[in-house]
């Protein structure tokens, strides 16, 4: 591994897809902050940490040139998927501004299921048999994610290029929805209106209650657990009132399953398990409606072949490859 992590590649001068793709998200979220400006919260701030991140970009680049090995293109690489734990809690600051949508997603849950199903799961299921379980599942959203990635790294470095292109670009592709549709998610809203009203089936709009109002409810399960407060402490860093629809945490985990099909079925059965219960728990723990999980599952499909479809269009030949 060590030998191979030096070994040389053909060094390109122009970005790779992955670094095209989130140079285009970051324009046209810095012109959409343009377009808001006075309504923002901090703008400014916005904008030099979208530049700080166009500087980071190219510092990479040139890293690269200097010393093209697989070791450099990784690390170009995984730094844009990094990113990605800044790109989601900035969706936030956008739809904070626009009317909440929970109330018509909670009302469509209750039509469709006669209950909360977010709700009763963790009700009728609250023991650390299954509270510990699903939390296990949930935190793994990001070590799946990054086992699948090493994993093409390793071994079939000619895709590395093009499976981070087609992950990154799925995130940006949910995060410009969650932007445009603001939903929370019930760990927000039920807190919000009350669970006297969500009991009675009552599901009032709250309009733009989550700009000036983040409060997070705990999530149900054993709360002694070890992966529950893993789960905890990592919402209360990152979690924010958005992204609810659809669940990219769904969608995201089973583009990846397809991925981990695609080059290993023995490594897609051994991560199985856990996107099971991954999926399980984004209802159980009330991060999503049951409607969400749903449509993030089915969603998946459509989102990785757009994304492939993005990559085959534009980048024809890869940025790097192994020099002989």
């Amino acid at each position: 591994m060590a030998i191979k992590l030096f070994e040389r590649v053909e060094s390109g001068k122009g970005l790779f897809a992955v670094e095209t793709i989130s140079l285009i998200y970051n324009a046209l979220t810095s012109f959409l902050i343009l377009l808001l400006y006075a309504r923002m919260d901090h703008p400014g701030t916005m904008l030099l940490e979208r530049a700080g991140i166009v500087a980071l970009t190219f510092t990479l680049i040139y890293l690269y040139q200097a010393f093209p090995c697989r070791l450099t293109a990784f690390i170009r690489m995984v730094v844009q998927m990094s990113l990605l734990a800044y790109w989601y809690p900035d969706t936030f600051e956008f739809n904070r501004l626009f009317p909440n949508l929970d109330h018509i997603f909670a009302s469509n849950e209750q039509a469709m299921f006669g209950c909360q199903p977010s709700v009763e799961f963790s009700k009728h299921c609250p023991s650390i048999w299954f509270s510990e379980p699903f939390n296990m599942g949930y935190f793994f959203y990001y070590p799946m994610m990054l086992i699948v990635v090493v994993y093409y790294f390793v071994k079939r470095f000619e895709w590395f290029e093009k499976i981070c292109f087609v992950l990154v670009t799925s995130f940006f592709i949910y995060y410009f929805i969650y932007i445009m549709l603001p939903v929370a998610g019930p760990q927000f809203y039920f807190p919000a209106i009350g669970m006297d009203k969500v009991n009675a089936c009552d599901f009032p709009a709250i309009g733009d209650y989550f700009n000036t109002n983040d409060y997070l409810i705990p999530g149900p399960g054993f709360d002694q657990g070890f992966f529950f407060n893993l789960v905890e402490a990592s919402q209360e860093v990152g979690e924010r009132p958005t992204a609810a629809f659809p669940s990219s945490h769904v969608g995201i985990s089973t583009i990846v399953m397809i991925m981990a099909w695609r080059v290993s079925k023995r490594l897609a059965y051994i991560l199985l398990p856990f996107y099971v219960l991954l999926c399980c728990a984004t209802v159980y723990i009330q991060a999503h409606y049951l409607i969400d999980s749903l449509v993030g599952f089915f969603s998946a499909f459509f989102v990785y072949q757009l994304a492939t479809l993005m990559y085959k269009r534009w980048f024809i030949t890869p940025a790097f490859k192994l020099m002989g």
